[in-house]
C-alpha cells in the first residue's frame, strides 16, 4: 500500500456462523449486567441479548439476527472470534531484519521452510555471510545500504513484497512449529476488521539463571491473558518480534525515527485507525535473552528511555499511572493507616452506583458491592506496579525518611509482588525483577532527560463522576455510571 495515509477499518457486523466465545474474565451479575471488557466495565444487557450472551459463554456459532450485537462484545473486549487454521500459508510474506547474526538467522530460515520469507539486511558490517545463508535456503534478500533500525528494515520488506499479508519476524525468534504458528496467525484474519495479531512471546528455555528469569518475565512476553489491544487496556501493545499484519493496514509503515518502540507506535496508530489488533495466548514463540549481563541491563534502559519519544508522539497514553483522584486518595489513605478516609470514598461511590442501577437490577446492593470490590482490587496492585516500575529509585530514597518509610516500602513490595500474580516465586528471581524495574526506571529518566519533556514520568488522573459532596455525605449525584477510575492500569514494559 503506497498511500500516505493510513486506511481506517471497515466497520461490519461480524459474519453469520462465526464460532465466539466469551472472556474467561467476564461474569454475569443479577439479571441483566455483564461485567468485564477492555477496558473492565459494567454493560447492561437488555431484552434477550443476556441469553444470547450465556449462550455464547463456553462457546457457540453467531446466528442471523446476532452479527452486530456479537461486533460490539468483541469490540468491547468481552467476545473472542475463535478460527482454526484451515487455509495455508501462501498468502503471506515472512519479512526477517537481519544485522549482523548469521547462526540466529540461519536457525530460523530452517524453521521456516515452505514459507515465502524475505530477508532485509539492515546495513551488516559483513554483507556475503548473510547473503549465503538467505541463498542457502531459498530466501528473497534485500540489502540496505547503511544500518537504519528494525522499522527502516520492516519498512524495506514491506515495500518489496505484494501479499495480502505480512508476518515480521526477529530475527532471535524461535519457532519450532513455524508453519502452525503462521497458520493459526492467518485465521485469525477472517475477521475483516482485524488488522493484526501477534502470538505469546516467551523467553527460551535455558540452564542459567538469565534465561530462566527470561523464560518467567521476558520483557515481550504479554502474559497469559488472551484480548483486544488498546493503549489502555491490560495489553496496551504487542511487540514486534512476531506480528502478522494486514497490508491493507500498513499505511506508511514504521516510523524510521524510532531505533526502539517502533511497535508501540505502530500498534497505536493500528487502533487510531480503527482496526482491531488481537492478542493471541494459544500460539507462542519463544525469544532469547541478552548473551550477557550488559546487554541485559542496557535493553531494559533502552526499553525505559524510549517512552519519551513515544511520549511526544502519543502523549499521556505513557503516563506510567492512569488513576482518578478518588481512587488514588483511596488507596494513599490505606497505605498510610488512614482506612476511614478510603473506606467512605468506597461508601460513597457503591451508594452512587446502586442509585444509578437501582430500577435496573433485582438486588442493586449486592450488584453495587461486586462491582466496587472488584473495581477497588483492580486498581490497586496495578497501581502499586506502575509506581515501581516507573519511580521504584524515587521510593527507596523515600523510605529512608522516618515517617515515609512504612508506606514508601508497602507500595515498593506491593508493587514489586504484582510481578508473580501468575508465576511461581523463586528466590533467585527477586533480586533480578529488582534490577529490571531499576534498569527501566533509569531508561525512563535518562530519556526524559534527553527530550527535554517530563511527559513519560507524569501520572495521568483520569476523571470521576464521583463528588465531594458525595463523599461528604452531601445529597446524591447523578451522573455517568463511571467510577473509581475501573480503566486504572500501568504501562509495564511500552517498548
Amino acid at each position: 500500500m503506497t498511500s500516505l495515509e493510513q486506511s481506517v477499518s471497515p466497520r461490519q457486523p461480524l459474519a453469520t456462523g462465526t464460532r465466539v466465545e466469551l472472556d474467561n474474565n467476564a461474569t454475569f451479575l443479577d439479571r441483566s449486567f455483564l461485567v468485564g471488557g477492555v477496558p473492565w466495565r459494567l454493560l447492561r444487557l437488555t431484552g434477550p441479548s443476556r441469553a444470547v450472551a450465556q449462550r455464547w459463554q463456553y462457546g457457540d456459532v453467531v446466528r442471523p439476527g446476532e452479527e452486530q450485537f456479537a461486533r460490539t462484545l468483541i469490540r468491547q473486549g468481552f467476545l473472542h472470534p475463535i478460527y482454526r487454521a484451515e487455509r495455508g500459508i501462501e498468502d503471506v510474506d515472512v519479512v526477517i531484519p537481519v544485522f549482523n547474526d548469521v547462526s540466529g538467522l540461519a536457525r530460523l530460515l530452517g524453521q521456516l521452510k515452505g514459507a515465502h520469507v524475505t530477508v532485509v539486511d539492515d546495513g551488516s558490517i559483513v554483507p556475503a555471510p548473510i547473503e549465503e545463508c538467505a541463498s542457502t535456503f531459498g530466501a528473497r534478500l534485500v540489502r540496505l545500504g547503511k544500518n537504519q533500525g528494525a522499522g527502516a528494515a520492516r519498512n524495506a520488506g514491506i515495500a518489496t513484497t505484494q501479499r495480502p499479508f505480512l508476518c515480521f519476524v526477529d530475527v532471535d525468534v524461535e519457532m519450532s512449529n513455524a508453519t502452525e504458528v503462521l497458520a493459526q496467525l492467518r485465521a485469525q484474519f477472517h475477521d475483516d476488521e482485524l488488522g493484526a495479531c501477534a502470538p505469546r512471546v516467551r523467553g527460551s528455555e535455558g540452564s542459567s539463571s538469565r534465561d530462566r528469569f527470561e523464560h518467567r518475565f521476558s520483557p515481550l512476553d504479554m502474559g497469559p491473558r488472551a484480548c483486544i489491544v488498546m493503549p489502555e487496556g491490560p495489553v496496551s501493545y504487542v511487540p514486534t518480534a512476531c506480528l502478522m499484519v494486514r497490508r491493507d493496514a500498513i499505511g506508511v509503515g514504521f516510523d524510521e525515527h524510532l531505533r526502539l518502540g517502533e511497535d508501540v507506535d505502530f500498534v497505536w496508530r493500528l487502533h487510531d485507525h480503527d482496526w482491531l489488533v488481537r492478542y493471541l495466548t494459544d500460539v507462542e514463540v519463544a525469544h532469547q535473552a541478552r548473551a550477557s549481563w550488559r546487554q541485559w541491563w542496557q535493553q531494559r534502559v533502552g526499553y525505559g528511555a524510549s517512552s519519551s519519544a513515544l511520549a511526544q508522539r502519543h502523549g499521556d497514553r505513557l503516563a506510567p499511572v492512569r488513576v482518578d483522584p478518588w481512587t488514588l486518595i483511596a488507596w494513599t489513605s490505606f497505605v498510610m493507616r488512614k482506612p476511614l478516609v478510603g473506606v467512605r470514598i468506597a461508601r460513597a461511590a457503591r451508594d452512587q452506583l446502586r442509585e444509578r442501577i437501582r430500577d435496573q437490577a433485582d438486588d442493586p446492593e449486592a450488584v453495587a458491592n461486586q462491582v466496587l470490590s472488584r473495581t477497588m482490587l483492580r486498581s490497586g496492585l496495578p497501581l502499586s506496579r506502575g509506581i515501581v516500575r516507573t519511580y521504584g529509585l524515587v521510593l527507596l530514597a523515600a523510605s529512608l525518611h522516618p515517617k515515609l518509610r512504612r508506606p514508601a516500602l508497602a507500595i515498593f513490595v506491593l508493587g514489586t509482588a504484582w510481578r508473580w500474580r501468575d508465576e511461581r516465586v523463586h528466590v533467585a528471581d527477586v533480586p533480578l525483577a529488582l534490577a529490571d524495574d531499576a534498569a527501566y526506571g533509569v531508561g525512563v529518566m535518562k530519556g526524559a532527560w534527553r527530550t527535554r519533556s517530563f511527559t513519560a514520568l507524569r501520572p495521568r488522573l483520569t476523571k470521576s463522576s464521583l463528588r465531594i459532596r458525595d463523599v461528604l455525605g452531601v445529597g446524591q449525584v447523578l451522573g455517568s455510571m463511571r467510577l473509581l477510575a475501573p480503566r486504572s492500569t500501568t504501562r509495564e514494559n511500552a517498548s
